[in-house]
């Protein structure tokens, strides 16, 4: 027994070494999200959302639901760690996705739009994927390595149209999961540094992208989040002009009009 738990070890030390860009945002996430949503919450995000996502992949490696069949080439079994045929640090990337979509979602919309802030959440997550995703899929162009292969790669740039729609649908089930149970209306603190979080991801992979020469694929990638930035804004001046406003410490402000009668009582 001891010598399996050394070895576990042993793997779970070689997993940090080997893909310390993941380790490196996941830190983040703890700080960011400890001081947004406290050290006890931010604990049951990081339980959840990898709980979630690690179902969603041992399931798509058998099934193919829901990311569509694809399988991982256990290339590095011998030097980071396993979970059955998934590599742990996989579905450890998605609670800080996920959270930092969240804390997007929340900008743009304004406190108080919980359902709203998940659902956009997911989508926003979703729209990460289309550069993070494709970029893996080549991943032996780079230091992540051949780590998996679609069944049958889809026509966007090897991707399948499914695994999109499945990075959305896992998004909401992270964020919609936590928010219910966290309860009614948990206390937060600032989104802004999620949202730096989000970007500095997309920014990553962009720049894994240029320097991989994958041209295409990063001029669309530049393009679709120029225009999402330009879309968050325009959701955000809407809620501004419904009534809320954020203040640059993540609270909330209301816009109170006071109306009077004819009488100016």
């Amino acid at each position: 027994m001891a010598q399996d738990w050394g070895s576990i070890a042993g793997l779970l030390a070689g997993t940090v070494l080997l893909r310390p860009y993941v380790f490196a945002f996941l830190c983040a996430f703890l700080v960011v999200a400890g001081r947004d949503l406290g050290w006890r919450r931010a604990t049951m995000w990081l339980c959840w959302g990898w709980t979630v996502a690690f179902v969603a992949e041992y399931s798509s490696t058998r099934t193919g639901i829901p990311f569509g069949l694809y399988h991982y080439t256990g290339y590095t079994a011998d030097q980071e760690l396993f979970i059955s045929n998934v590599p742990i640090f996989d579905p450890l990337s998605f609670p800080f996705l996920a959270y930092s979509a969240w804390c997007v979602a929340r900008i743009a919309l304004g406190p108080g739009r919980r359902r709203a802030s998940a659902l956009l959440g997911g989508l926003l997550m979703m729209l990460a994927d289309v550069v993070i995703d494709p970029m893996a899929v080549i991943g032996e162009k780079w230091f992540l390595g051949k780590v998996f292969y679609y069944a049958e790669p889809g026509f966007y740039f090897g991707v399948p149209l499914s695994n999109f729609a499945a990075w959305a649908l896992v998004g909401w089930a992270i964020v919609g999961g936590w928010l219910w149970m966290a309860g009614r209306s948990p206390r937060m603190g600032s989104p802004w540094a999620g949202m730096a979080l989000y970007y500095g991801i997309v920014v990553f992979n962009l720049g894994i992208t240029a320097w991989t020469g994958e041209g295409k694929l990063l001029g669309v990638g530049i393009l679709l989040h120029v225009a999402v930035i330009m879309v968050l804004y325009r959701l955000n001046a809407i809620s501004a002009v419904r009534g809320w406003a954020v203040d640059p410490r993540g609270g909330a402000q209301t816009t109170v009009t006071t109306v009077t009668d004819e009488g100016g009582s």
